[in-house]
């Protein structure tokens, strides 16, 4: 009877330990998710801001400058429900204004150009390795919300499901040549 009451004790605490450790990755994910969206906003306020003060700088024809301009002042206002459109809206008039490599060779010959171009270029190469980052943690913890343990012991918490973000980041081929 001891021995049996010592058992399921022990069953029962290694059961609890492996709860608590699941927990504890499950916590761990999600910081992980925090740090990834934290480095992806970084990069798409980055790549805004290159590209705002790039339209504002009077290098690019004014057309060009309109639409980069108004593309990349919508994705630093968009709201959160708004933003993976407007930074998608952003990639299309990066593509649009750079289509041409001959834009991009304006830019560069333009004082202080050559900096411009290779910040932009960064900019550009940047976002979508930040957003696979940012995916890459978001599945990692929806397959282990999946599993059937966490969902009986509730061991998410409160913690709002995580969402991937999901925008059009290819880069201008201009841009993306010269990054290469």
């Amino acid at each position: 009877m001891t021995a049996t009451l010592i058992w399921i004790l022990v069953v029962l605490v290694a059961i609890g330990l492996y709860l608590s450790w699941t927990a504890g990755r499950l916590d761990r994910l999600h910081a992980r998710i925090d740090a990834a969206r934290a480095a992806l906003d970084a990069q798409l306020l980055r790549r805004a801001s290159v590209a705002q003060e790039l339209a504002t700088s009077k290098v690019l024809d004014p057309a060009a400058s309109i639409v980069l301009y108004e593309a990349a002042h919508a994705a630093r206002q968009a709201e959160e429900e708004q933003r993976e459109v407007a930074e998608s809206e952003l990639s299309q008039a990066l593509r649009a204004v750079f289509a041409d490599v001959q834009q991009l060779e304006v830019v560069r010959e333009a004082p202080g150009g050559e900096e411009a171009a290779r910040e932009l270029t960064e900019a550009v190469r940047r976002v979508p390795m930040a957003r696979r980052f940012h995916n890459d943690a978001v599945g990692a913890v929806r397959r282990l919300r999946e599993h059937r343990k966490v969902r009986w012991f509730r061991l998410a918490g409160h913690a709002p499901f995580p969402m991937a973000f999901e925008m059009d980041d290819e880069p201008p081929s201009a841009l993306a040549d010269r990054a290469a």
